[in-house]
C-alpha cells in the first residue's frame, strides 16, 4: 500500500479516535465534573485502544501478522500512546489553564499537534515492515 493511501486510512481511524477521546472527554469534564487533568488521560487511554485495534485490522493490515497483537499493543502504547499522553497533557494544560480556553477545543488542538508524529510512529516503529 503506498503511504497516501495509508495516510488516509490512519486519518480516518484517527477522526473515529476523535471522536472517542472528545466524548470521553466531554462525558469526564463536563458532564461527570471530573478535573480535565484526569479525564484526559482517561479519554486518551480509550482512543489509543480504539486506535490500534483499527490500525492493526486496516491501516497496516498488510504488516499486522509480522507482530503478535501483545507486543504491537505495547508498542504502540509506548509510541502513540505516550506521545499523545504527553501531548494531549502539555497542550491541555498550557491551552485551558493560561487561555482559558474549554478542555475539548483543547483537547482537539492536541490531537491536531500530534497526529502527523503518530502517523510516523505508526509507520516507522510500530508496524514497520521488518516488525518480526
Amino acid at each position: 500500500m503506498n503511504t497516501l493511501a495509508r495516510a488516509v486510512r490512519f486519518n480516518v481511524v484517527g477522526a473515529g479516535g476523535v471522536a472517542v477521546q472528545l466524548g470521553a472527554l466531554w462525558l469526564l469534564a463536563d458532564v461527570a465534573r471530573i478535573s480535565y487533568l484526569i479525564a484526559t488521560p482517561i479519554a486518551v487511554g480509550l482512543a489509543v485502544a480504539h486506535n490500534f485495534l483499527w490500525h492493526r485490522r486496516w491501516t497496516w493490515e498488510d504488516r499486522a501478522g509480522a507482530i503478535g497483537v501483545a507486543a504491537a499493543f505495547v508498542r504502540f502504547a509506548a509510541a502513540n500512546g505516550a506521545v499523545s499522553l504527553a501531548g494531549n497533557l502539555g497542550v491541555m494544560a498550557t491551552l485551558v489553564s493560561g487561555a482559558h480556553v474549554t478542555p475539548v477545543v483543547a483537547n482537539g488542538v492536541a490531537i491536531g499537534v500530534c497526529g502527523l508524529l503518530n502517523f510516523w510512529l505508526g509507520d516507522t516503529l510500530v508496524f514497520r515492515r521488518d516488525a518480526t
